[in-house]
């Protein structure tokens, strides 16, 4: 059984954008994704709503994802791929992060899976390193928007992907930028809606094989 973590924020945990709960298992991406890989595959689902890369959030209490990073490997374990998928909650206002702030709280994040898989697991872990979807301009009339910085943010999530390429390619990871495949919702700037978690979903099984056929370091959309 290929054992699948998905590591990320209210994107990976299906948050509907319109009702504001979480989607069904039908269409969240993760389960979409096992949907597509087929027999075989164990998608583990660590989506929390409101995680960060690397920063405690004083507000909303305990986001910080690299706290939380090793005891998840720890207790998933063993795992052969991580699907990690985060950065947009790092572009809210009160962070007064620059993208290449937000790029070094990832790089941080990339060296303690990587001290992870060397040490513990022989480096047997692929990583697949996600670039987020884009905020949209739709975060100006947002309920999210105060909190992100309105436009501030959008310009600051458009900014990671070629940070993230960058350091794909320096840790050897996959890379896939989201915001090539999918849009934030028009409804509050920056959950996906129903259809583009199912077109996520579709895009990262995608991924997952191409690694498999390819190896790591490859660059896909």
């Amino acid at each position: 059984m290929i054992r699948i973590l998905c590591f990320g924020d209210s994107l990976t945990w299906g948050y509907d954008p319109e009702n504001r709960v979480r989607f069904d298992e039908e269409s969240r991406w993760p389960c979409v994704m096992r949907e597509k890989l087929g027999a075989g595959y164990r998608v583990i689902e660590e989506g929390q709503n409101g995680r960060t890369i690397a920063t405690e959030d004083p507000a909303e209490g305990e986001k910080n994802g690299l706290r939380y990073l090793g005891p998840c490997l720890e207790s998933h374990s063993p795992l052969d791929y991580i699907i990690l998928m985060l950065g947009t909650n790092d572009c809210k206002r009160k962070f007064c992060y620059s993208s290449m702030d937000i790029a070094g709280e990832m790089q941080i994040m990339l060296e303690k899976i990587q001290a992870y898989n060397h040490f513990r697991c022989n480096d047997t872990i692929r990583v697949l390193l996600v670039s987020p979807p884009h905020i949209s301009d739709a975060i100006r009339d947002s309920w999210l928007g105060d909190s992100f910085g309105f436009e501030n943010a959008k310009k600051l999530s458009e900014e990671l992907a070629p940070w993230y390429q960058k350091l794909a390619e320096l840790y050897g990871c996959a890379f896939v930028n989201a915001a090539q495949s999918v849009q934030a919702s028009a409804v509050d700037g920056v959950h996906l809606d129903r259809d583009a978690q199912r077109k996520l979903g579709k895009t990262l099984a995608r991924a997952v094989r191409d690694i498999q056929t390819h190896g790591d370091g490859r660059q896909m959309e």
